[in-house]
């Protein structure tokens, strides 16, 4: 069921990247410095300050600098990490550690908007549901109004109309009023909290104006800004100029930038459309790469019947306007959202942000599919603090790079067993490649705008690295390493392993880790290393970064990544392959306690973990929990979950803390 409605069986289709890119190198890597930490800032979060997704190692931004106090940038001198690990298990509960309790913060269908309805699950209305939650939670960030206030931003990934609506079949079947509500419930939405009584506990402010909350859909008006803004690869016939596209769609993970604005980014975009295979053929090669949906297949959710553009075979260019990394000012209510080109068009996982050290702004992302490739986006400008109307035009202008890896062992020594080369590590070096600049493209045969628009096919002509499944990434505020989640890849053969992707048939998944050269994001060579092979730690093929792996908890398929203010990496699972629900995870990457994993929550049956996000007080983590109870043959007669409120099941964004006031971890 996940399979159907989050990705469009994506799995179950030949791998769209047929490219002949190599998958091994053999190089010497560069010996690279680990000392360095984040120079960039965060106005959201001057106030109380949020470490997590999107902003994890953000650390606050100074009037007059972007070089913050050691002292301030540090936090807590030990990364100490003190709890007894939540055991795997199939609860339909939100699991929490020994000594924490947890509760929810918002879920599917609770009024956003001053004027919207309560929730009502057999009487919904698109009406009702462009002012109320959104479905599928998956991003989350907070940008502080003070101490005990803040504007929550949450990604609203994907619909599952098999679990929100009785009786239920396919796209072809549904009432007009099911489609509406289920783009309606895409996108994302703004919510202002509220600290409970100085604990670390928030809820929604259910009274009042609630002047910022928002909803942004499927349906929401948006412009292009960039180089790709006005192309003829952007035009449709309800937008001739090719400038102002409408909402957006799988909102997975995301960022926030050091001026205070959301980056959301758009992912499995390809199964929303019916008939790729009727667009010219001249396009048929883009469309194939990117798996857009051939004919109407019974699946397909039909957004078509209520909204013609999403039929390619009429408007061949609409799949175009979608893929994008978003841009969204939580504090203006009535902006316009801005779809970002310079940023490139892929199936985005991630769209991080720190400062290089000239202060030009650099965005981190990955594309989340077997055998993508992971990206960085520096920015021509620098980022000035304060000065609002210069730094939002940052994200238009400057270079997107693709990540080129080399292995530093010998080929013969990483044979998909497990077992680490000779030098002890998963390691090497590598680089990132240009692909555009502006209206300059660095790729052969492709203009600027077609490398932004069909970026993949511009990944693949430079000789990118094929990753398995990159998908969140994360800079650590103390070390300065980038930490990069790949999730999975069951269709890496033995012949395709490389030191970057170590296993074949890598079902369990693995982070690796990016040191840029002289510490600086806006280098273009780095060294790299895997500090974690996930799986069981009984499974000789698993490594966490040497620790005695008697200690460790088992952990599968690591999908979203954080940092506390202490520099330890909190990792969020998404489709357990060890036979326990999904869950959270922390980690120290350095001291003696580097690799010891330990598992801080687990997620209600058949829900993934998305966030996280860890406050800078280290008193509250947010979690998402997203599809509770979707597996096969659920239905809203026959819940497979019951969890949050002991009826339907909700995908909502719940936050933990400790009872006694400690800060997590500890």
């Amino acid at each position: 069921m996940t399979c159907r409605f989050r990705c469009g069986n994506a799995c179950a289709h030949d791998v769209a990247n047929t490219s002949d890119n190599t998958y091994f190198g053999d190089v010497v890597a560069e010996a690279m410095s680990r000392r360095g930490m984040l120079r960039a800032g965060a106005l959201g979060a001057l106030a109380a300050g949020v470490v997590g997704a999107g902003v994890a190692g953000a650390v606050p931004a100074l009037a007059d600098s972007t070089e913050p106090p050691e002292a301030e940038l540090l936090g807590h001198s030990s990364g100490g990490i003190r709890f007894t690990p939540v055991p795997p298990n199939k609860e339909d509960a939100l699991t929490v550690a020994e000594g924490y309790t947890s509760g929810v913060v918002a879920r599917w269908g609770d009024p956003v908007t001053a004027d919207a309805p309560a929730f009502d699950f057999d009487h919904q209305s698109p009406e009702a549901q462009a002012k109320q939650f959104g479905y599928n939670c998956d991003f989350v960030t907070l940008f502080p109004m003070g101490a005990n206030r803040g504007l929550l931003w949450v990604n609203h990934e994907y619909t599952n109309e098999n679990l929100m609506f009785r009786g239920y079949t396919n796209g072809a079947a549904a009432t007009e009023d099911q489609i509406k509500i289920a783009l309606a419930a895409h996108g994302g939405s703004v919510v202002e909290i509220e600290r409970v009584r100085g604990t670390g506990q928030w809820k929604l402010v259910t009274t009042g104006r609630r002047r910022y909350n928002r909803r942004v859909t499927a349906q929401t008006p948006m412009r292009f800004s960039g180089p790709a803004a006005g192309s003829d690869l952007l035009k449709t016939a309800a937008d001739p100029k090719g400038r102002t596209p409408v909402g957006m769609l799988n909102n997975c993970s995301g960022g926030s930038t050091p001026w205070g604005t959301v980056l959301t980014a758009e992912e499995n975009i390809d199964q929303y459309f019916v008939n790729g295979d009727k667009v010219p053929a001249a396009q048929l090669p883009y469309i194939s790469r990117y798996t857009i949906t051939t004919g109407t297949p019974s699946s397909s959710r039909r957004f078509d019947r209520v909204e013609e553009r999403f039929d390619l075979a009429k408007h061949p260019n609409e799949a175009n306007r979608f893929g994008w990394v978003v841009e969204i000012d939580p504090f203006d209510p009535d902006s316009t959202p801005v779809k970002r080109t310079a940023l490139g068009r892929l199936k985005h996982e991630a769209a991080n942000t720190t400062l290089a050290r000239d202060g030009r702004v650099v965005v981190y992302m990955g594309d989340d599919s077997r055998f993508e490739y992971i990206y960085k986006f520096v920015s021509k400008n620098r980022f000035i603090p304060g000065n609002d109307r210069h730094n939002r035009d940052l994200l238009d202008e400057g270079t997107l790079y693709v990540a080129k890896f080399t292995g530093d062992s010998p080929a013969a020594e990483i044979d998909g067993s497990g077992k680490l080369p000779s030098d002890g590590a998963f390691d090497g070096s590598g680089q990132w490649i240009p692909l555009v600049s502006g209206d300059r493209s660095y790729v052969d045969g492709m203009t600027a705008t077609e490398v932004l628009v069909y970026t993949r096919v511009a990944a693949d002509k430079v000789g990118a690295t094929k990753m398995d499944r990159p998908e969140d990434m994360e800079r650590n505020p103390v070390t300065g390493g980038v930490y990069v989640a790949l999730t999975n890849n069951t269709n890496r053969t033995a012949a395709q392993v490389d030191e970057a992707n170590p296993r074949p048939s890598n079902k369990h998944g693995h982070v690796l880790e990016i040191v840029e050269r002289r510490d600086d994001a806006g280098e273009r060579t780095f060294a790299w290393s895997i500090p974690l092979v996930c799986g069981d730690p009984n499974d000789p093929a698993t490594y966490f970064a040497g620790y005695d792996k008697t200690k460790v908890s088992p952990i599968s398929c690591p999908d979203n990544v954080a940092f506390d203010r202490d520099g330890n990496l909190w990792i969020a699972t998404d489709g357990n392959q060890l036979g326990s629900n999904d869950g959270m995870f922390v980690m120290p990457v350095r001291g003696k306690e580097r690799g010891h994993l330990r598992q801080f929550l687990t997620v209600p049956l058949g829900a993934e973990t998305c966030g996280p996000m860890v406050t800078v007080d280290q008193r509250s983590v947010f979690v998402a929990v997203q599809h509770p109870g979707e597996l096969d043959g659920a239905t809203p007669d026959k819940p497979a979950s019951h969890w949050p409120d002991g009826d339907q099941p909700r995908p909502s964004v719940a936050v933990v803390w400790h009872e006694k006031g400690q800060k997590i971890g500890a």
